[in-house]
């Protein structure tokens, strides 16, 4: 008789970090029923990190992403700019008291998330949404700057985008919204090597 594996099965699909980083956000929810599994695009599996303070929170996305098998990461917030959905492009180099943040780092930093196919899935999903390079002065845009300068050079860039709901837009709708756009760039990742996987 075959005795049965405690260990669980490889996992070979990538990681896709998904991150709401204010505290106070309801909209996105990973787990979607009782089971407590969290919610998967296909050919990806997610990651969820909870919100916390801007350095700490910016300091655990990126250890995440020094993780080979951590292709992609997706930041969540909101908008009081638009009454559409939003990606916001680039980020500027600027600290939360709205100085410089990094004295020899680049003006902005660019997304590398396919925006154009995010927004395309959120438009297929009944969402309004556009694509911006207006940065707005918050924590996603702090993250977002600090994380993307933070990477090594290489052509192994994961791929990183930050969505912003409008700042009245429903929870059902966020959760629409973050499930397209997480598809969309699941839809880009990169396989992992077997010798890479977990």
């Amino acid at each position: 008789m075959l005795e049965p594996k405690d260990e669980a099965a490889p996992d070979f699909r990538p990681a896709l970090v998904i991150c709401a980083w204010d505290v106070d956000e309801t909209g996105w929810d990973p787990v979607e029923d009782l089971s407590g599994a969290p919610w998967n695009p296909v050919g990806a599996r997610t990651v969820a990190v909870a919100a916390g303070e801007p350095e700490a929170l910016a300091a655990v996305l990126s250890a995440h992403l020094e993780d080979r098998s951590c292709r992609g990461l997706l930041l969540v917030g909101r908008t009081r700019r638009s009454d559409a959905f939003r990606l916001q492009i680039r980020a500027e180099n600027r600290s939360l008291d709205g100085g410089r943040l990094d004295v020899v780092g680049p003006g902005m930093a660019r997304a590398t998330a396919p925006v154009a196919d995010i927004v395309r899935s959120l438009n297929e999903a009944g969402l309004a949404a556009e694509a911006s390079s207006e940065s707005e002065e918050d924590v996603g845009s702090y993250l977002l700057y600090r994380i993307l300068s933070g990477l090594p050079d290489g052509p192994d860039t994961p791929s990183i985008g930050l969505l912003r709901a409008p700042e009245r837009e429903t929870d059902a709708a966020v959760q629409r919204a973050v499930k397209a756009a997480a598809q969309a760039m699941a839809h880009h990742l990169p396989p992992l090597p077997r010798s890479r996987a977990n």
